[in-house]
């Protein structure tokens, strides 16, 4: 999910069918196009200038510009140790070579690809779990279910920036005597009531790709409070090479360079307002679309908070009167770019269909794939344009409400 999902180029899937285009034709509320994300940066000026400086100093990796991040980010996260790498991916891949876990990994199938592919590029099978149908977070008691004797870690997602239930998610670890790692792609800056997400499981691994809240154009953070796992995924991500070219163990390239950290520490000044602006604009989206049939939102527990990374709603095809597929396309000709998060489910993908013969059932995953649709939210959005996408819905529904009695 999450890991390192980014903006497409063609965004919209096939064109709009002639059942939906023929409902009327209007001009786009938005002719310029509007993004489902879009990253900022408070001070371009500023990063130019660090760059530069990076430059000017002949140290492009393993340097002064990568530990500051590092430090700053444990600082922020209330953790032990950070650790910077080159993505998401590759700091999921280095934590569960580095906990030496073998056998099988519990993953939701509701997430981007690369929490599976992380799994499955270390020789480990990915077993797939249901979710929450309220959060969409993977379910504690369906992630139970699925550990059998061959099972090593469990691998959960905060999805769209929503914490996950990471208490009963350890006592089930504690219980198995399991691994628990978190995706938290989404997640910097997520709270589980009074904590930072980034402290909990063995390890948190962060996405500072160009849609999420802290950027660095490319690059991934790992969260620990384990010394020794720290010390491990420090070396493993210089090829496992401690600095004596004797290498200890198979690692990676995943060194995160200076330029990176220099953007990234540009990022994270204001990530704070950044968080309260995005939850202001999802707040006004559910002002508008609450009220419409057929429309629902994520859940976020009670005293926790989501970065909203993404703003995901879920459409009831019978109660809105369009399927997501066909919100999406209808959007589209207003000039409103979406997505369909996480639709396929990584259980269904191509690359995983071998594995339907250890997986159960995921009833969940599979109606919430058919239903989800990612709105557009970014930091500098205005409460005016939330509010036109969310009227533009208003009217498609009745639209086709009428569309459908003239029929």
């Amino acid at each position: 999910m999450g890991a390192d999902s980014d903006v497409s180029r063609h965004p919209h899937g096939s064109p709009p069918s002639p059942a939906t285009t023929a409902l009327v034709e209007r001009n786009p509320l938005f002719p310029d196009g509007l993004p489902v994300a879009r990253p900022s940066f408070a001070d371009p000026h500023g990063i130019a200038d660090a760059l530069a400086s990076v430059l000017a100093s002949g140290v492009l990796t393993n340097g002064p510009v990568v530990r500051d991040l590092e430090e700053q980010a444990a600082a922020y996260l209330g953790v032990g140790h950070c650790v910077a790498v080159a993505s998401c991916t590759a700091g999921l891949m280095l934590v569960l070579r580095c906990a030496e876990v073998n056998g099988d990994v519990i993953v939701p199938s509701f997430t981007f690809a690369a929490t599976a592919h992380a799994v499955a590029w270390n020789g480990l099978r990915p077993v797939f779990a249901d979710i929450d149908p309220d959060t969409l977070t993977m379910s504690p008691e369906s992630a139970s279910k699925m550990i059998g004797v061959r099972t090593g870690a469990i691998l959960a997602t905060h999805t769209f920036g929503t914490p996950c239930d990471v208490e009963r998610l350890q006592e089930v670890a504690d219980e198995r005597g399991l691994h628990l790692f978190f995706d938290a792609a989404h997640a910097f800056g997520s709270r589980r009531g009074d904590r930072a997400i980034g402290g909990f499981g063995d390890a948190e691994v962060f996405s500072l790709s160009p849609t999420k809240i802290l950027v660095a154009c490319e690059g991934g953070l790992i969260a620990t409070n384990d010394d020794r796992l720290a010390a491990m995924c420090r070396v493993g991500r210089d090829y496992g090479n401690p600095g004596d070219y004797d290498c200890r163990f198979i690692g990676l390239n995943a060194r995160m360079s200076e330029i990176h950290a220099a953007v990234a520490m540009a990022s994270l000044h204001g990530v704070e307002e950044r968080i309260e602006e995005r939850n202001r604009l999802a707040s006004a989206y559910r002002d508008v679309l609450e009220p419409v049939p057929g429309i629902r939102f994520p859940s976020v527990g009670d005293g926790d908070r989501s970065t909203y990374k993404d703003l995901t709603i879920l459409v009831d095809e019978e109660r809105f009167g369009l399927s997501a597929p066909d919100l999406g396309r209808e959007l589209a000709l207003e000039g409103v770019e979406t997505r369909r998060y996480y639709s396929p489910p990584v259980h269904t993908m191509q690359a995983y269909r071998s594995l339907g013969s250890v997986n159960g059932a995921l009833p969940i995953t599979t109606a919430i794939a058919e239903m989800t649709l990612t709105l557009p939210l970014w930091n500098g959005m205005s409460t005016g344009q939330v509010e036109l996408v969310g009227r533009a819905i208003e009217r498609i529904r009745a639209e086709r409400a009428n569309s459908s009695r003239d029929a």
